[in-house]
């Protein structure tokens, strides 16, 4: 890696990092009645998102929905398997079981994600993001409209809207 993808990636991390912690004072801010001052904190999490993305794509972070997915998936199994068990090992030897606790517990959630992330990989590599085998509930994610079948209709007879707007309308189907 040059010294300018260095750079981009620990900017990338930086302006990550910074656009959460304006989120987060952003709502305390809220909190303590400074509407005006959170909204600055939200404006200025925006533009640091965008510039997070910016240097991202300059990385060459966003590829094809289906390396994204294998990527994310990848990613999601290390915090699984090596981070948060790591982490939590650490916390537990140092006697900080606040920390332990929430390590553990976000590897659990880590755990879903990745195995999310593995179910939906799966369906675009077999082209089965929007055909089934059996029929499922379909439900239109701008108006609402629910139909029954093993894909979901080309446009949506209520608002128009094409067929990569229906999601299966149980959600644990993935």
């Amino acid at each position: 890696m040059s010294k300018t993808d260095d750079n981009l990636a620990s900017a990338f991390a930086g302006e990550s990092q910074a656009r959460n912690k304006y989120t987060y004072w952003a709502n305390q801010a809220k909190k303590e009645g400074y509407n005006y001052i959170a909204k600055i904190f939200e404006e200025t999490a925006m533009n640091e998102m965008r510039h997070a993305k910016d240097e991202f794509i300059l990385l060459g972070g966003i590829k094809s929905t289906e390396e994204n997915l294998q990527a994310a998936m990848e990613g999601e199994d290390y915090e699984v398997v090596t981070m948060y068990e790591d982490f939590a090992n650490d916390a537990a030897a140092e006697g900080r079981k606040d920390a332990e606790r929430l390590f553990r517990q976000i590897q659990k959630v880590e755990a879903h994600h990745r195995d999310r992330y593995k179910a939906l990989l799966e369906m675009v590599k077999a082209g089965t993001v929007y055909k089934r085998d059996t029929p499922i509930t379909w439900k239109c994610s701008v108006c609402g409209y629910i139909v029954e079948s093993t894909e979901p209709p080309k446009k949506c007879p209520c608002c128009s809207h094409p067929k990569e707007y229906f999601e299966p309308a149980n959600m644990d189907i993935i």
